[in-house]
C-alpha cells in the first residue's frame, strides 16, 4: 500500500498519511495538526499531549467488526459542556470506510456515518429539545442530550478537519432497542448510528505488548493540593474533573492530572458510612468508592436529604449506591425512550408508577467526580417505582447543554452492603422506603387456609343431621372458619398498610383517599 508523505509545515519533520481517506494527522515531532489536501499541507495548530486511558485503548490496536478487520488510526478528545471529557477513536476499515468508537465514562459506542439522501432532512439544532422524537430512516429515537462540545486535542490520523479549540454542536439520540445515534451540526449536518459495544466484542486486546505499556496510568495517582499542599489521591485520574481536599476543605478542578483551586467548601464534616477508597463486590463486579455526595429536595419548606456514593470500575465505568433514610439501592444507567412527563412507564417487564417530581440540590461533596460538581448545583427529577426498583430521570439545562439521564435503582439489604464493603453497624430504618420490598407471603399460607376450610366443610357435611342435639354444629363451623380466616385477612390488612406507608410522602399516592 502506498502511503502519502509530506513535511510538517511547523517543524519540517516527516509526516505520513497511512490511510488514503484521512484528512488530518498529528505530527509526532511537534504535536501540530497537519491538514492534507494533496496539493497543500496546512498547519492547524498544536495540540496537548493526550496520554493513555485506563481502558488501555491506543493507536495501532487491531480488531474485527462484522468479519472485517480494522485498526485504530486516530483519536480526538472533546470537552463536554458539563466539564467532563470523552474520546473518539477512529477505526480504519477496508474500502476507506471509517468507524467512530466513542469512549465515555468507561463505556464504548461504535457508530458509522449514515448516508443522507436528498429526501432526508435533519431537524434544525435549535428546534430540538430533550425527549423530542427524531426518525432516521425507519428507526425512531428520542433526544437524550443536546450540547456544544469543544475539541481539546488529537493524535494519529483523523477522517475530518479537526481544529483545536473549535466548538462542535451535537445531539445524542437513543431508543429502547439499544440503538444509539449522534447528530453533528458542522458546516453540513451529519448523522452517525450505532450501539454500545465492548472491546471484547470488537476483538480488541488491550493487553498486547506495547512500548508505552509501562506508562499506563496506575489505579491511583498521588497529587498535592495546590492550596494547602496536602496529599490527595485520584482513583480515576483520566476521568476525574473535580476532587475535594479533606485537609483544607477545598474543591479542586482536575485536568490532565493537574489540580487548580476552585472554591472552599462549607466546613461541614460528614463521615461517609462507606469510606472513600473502600473496594467491594456487587453482583460479582468489584467497585471502588471514589466520591460521596449529599443532596436534598425541599417539600413544603422542609428539606429531605439523602446521600450518594460514586462507585468506579475501570472496565464498566461508574455506578452509584444511594442511601435514603437508611434504605439502600444500587443505581446504574439505562436506556429508555419514554419521557418523565408520563404517569406510568413500562420497562423490563414492569410497570413503573410516578412517585415524585421535584428538584435535587447538591449540599455536600467529598472525593472525586467525573463532572464539574459544585455545592448548590441542581437538576430536575422524576422518580417512578415498581418495588423493589426505581426509574429516576434527571435533567439539566444550561446555555451549552440540555441533558437527561435515566437510571435504574434496585433495593439492597443492609446485610448485602455490609458484606460487600466490609463495613458493620449500618443504621437500620424501621420505616418503609419508596422501593422497600413488599412483605414476602408465599402461597403456602393461602393453600393451607383453603385446605383446612375444605376439611372443616367436609366434616360438617358428613356429620350434619339437622337435629338440634346431634350431628355437627353449624355455629361451631362458623366460628372455626372465622378463626381460620384471621391469618390471611390480617396479612392482607398488613400489606395494605405497608403500601399506604410507602406512598405517604408522595403527591401521587393511589391510597390518598384511604390515608
Amino acid at each position: 500500500m502506498k502511503h502519502r508523505t509530506a513535511n510538517c509545515p511547523a517543524c519540517g519533520g516527516p509526516v505520513e498519511f497511512k490511510t488514503g481517506s484521512s484528512l488530518v494527522t498529528v505530527c509526532e515531532f511537534c504535536d501540530s495538526v497537519i491538514a492534507r489536501g494533496d496539493k497543500k499541507v496546512e498547519d492547524y495548530g498544536k495540540v496537548a499531549d493526550l496520554g493513555e486511558t485506563n481502558s488501555g485503548m491506543r493507536l495501532g490496536l487491531e480488531g474485527k467488526f462484522n468479519h472485517k478487520s480494522f485498526f485504530v488510526s486516530g483519536r480526538v478528545r472533546y470537552q463536554h459542556p458539563a466539564g467532563g471529557v470523552w474520546d473518539e477513536w477512529y477505526l480504519a476499515l477496508p474500502g476507506e470506510r471509517w468507524g467512530w468508537l466513542a469512549e465515555a465514562q468507561g463505556n464504548f459506542y461504535l457508530l458509522f456515518e449514515r448516508n443522507l439522501t436528498s429526501r432526508t432532512e435533519l431537524p434544525e439544532f435549535n428546534s430540538l429539545t430533550i425527549s423530542s422524537p427524531v426518525t432516521l430512516g425507519k428507526t425512531k429515537f428520542s433526544v437524550r442530550e443536546k450540547g456544544i462540545a469543544t475539541g481539546l486535542s488529537a493524535e494519529g490520523e483523523i477522517p475530518w478537519a479537526f481544529r483545536p479549540g473549535c466548538e462542535h454542536k451535537f445531539v445524542d439520540l437513543e431508543n429502547e432497542e439499544g440503538v444509539f445515534a449522534t447528530l453533528e451540526y458542522g458546516a453540513s449536518p451529519a448523522a452517525f448510528v450505532g450501539k454500545q459495544v465492548t472491546l471484547e466484542q470488537l476483538g480488541i486486546d488491550t493487553s498486547d505488548d506495547h512500548p508505552d505499556n509501562d506508562s499506563l496510568p496506575v489505579a491511583a495517582l498521588h497529587l498535592n493540593c495546590p492550596k494547602c499542599g496536602g496529599s490527595l489521591i485520584l482513583r480515576a485520574p483520566d476521568q476525574t474533573e473535580r476532587v475535594t481536599c479533606r485537609n483544607c476543605d477545598s474543591l479542586l478542578d482536575a485536568a490532565g492530572g493537574k489540580l487548580a483551586y476552585f472554591s472552599t467548601l462549607r466546613r461541614q464534616k460528614i463521615t461517609p458510612l462507606i469510606p472513600i477508597g473502600r473496594a467491594g463486590k456487587i453482583a460479582g463486579v468489584e467497585y471502588t468508592v471514589i466520591g460521596f455526595m449529599e443532596r436534598f429536595a425541599t417539600y413544603e419548606g422542609t428539606k429531605y436529604p439523602w446521600t450518594e456514593y460514586l462507585l468506579y470500575n475501570h472496565k464498566i465505568g461508574f455506578r452509584w449506591l444511594v442511601c435514603n433514610q437508611s434504605h439502600w439501592s444500587f443505581v446504574e444507567p439505562v436506556k429508555i425512550s419514554d419521557t418523565p412527563a408520563m404517569d406510568r412507564i413500562s420497562y423490563d417487564g414492569s410497570s413503573f408508577r410516578i412517585y415524585d417530581r421535584g428538584t435535587a440540590y447538591v449540599r455536600y461533596v467529598l472525593g472525586e467526580f467525573y463532572w464539574r460538581v459544585s455545592e448548590g448545583d441542581y437538576v430536575g427529577t422524576a422518580d417512578f417505582i415498581a418495588p423493589p426498583r426505581m426509574l429516576s430521570f434527571e435533567w439539566t439545562k444550561t446555555a451549552k447543554l440540555e441533558e437527561i439521564n435515566v437510571s435504574l435503582g434496585t433495593y439492597m439489604q443492609h446485610e448485602e452492603i455490609e458484606a460487600a464493603f466490609g463495613v458493620k453497624g449500618l443504621p437500620r430504618s424501621w420505616g418503609v422506603g419508596p422501593i422497600s420490598p413488599a412483605p414476602a407471603v408465599g402461597p403456602a399460607i393461602y393453600v393451607a387456609w383453603m385446605a383446612f376450610s375444605l376439611v372443616m366443610l367436609l366434616i360438617h357435611a358428613m356429620y350434619y343431621t339437622g337435629a338440634a342435639t346431634t350431628g355437627s354444629d353449624g355455629w361451631l363451623l362458623f366460628y372455626g372458619l372465622a378463626f381460620l380466616a384471621v391469618p390471611p385477612v390480617g396479612i392482607m390488612f398488613y400489606r395494605h398498610g405497608f403500601e399506604v406507608q410507602r406512598w405517604s410522602n408522595s403527591d401521587y399516592s393511589p391510597y390518598a383517599s384511604s390515608e
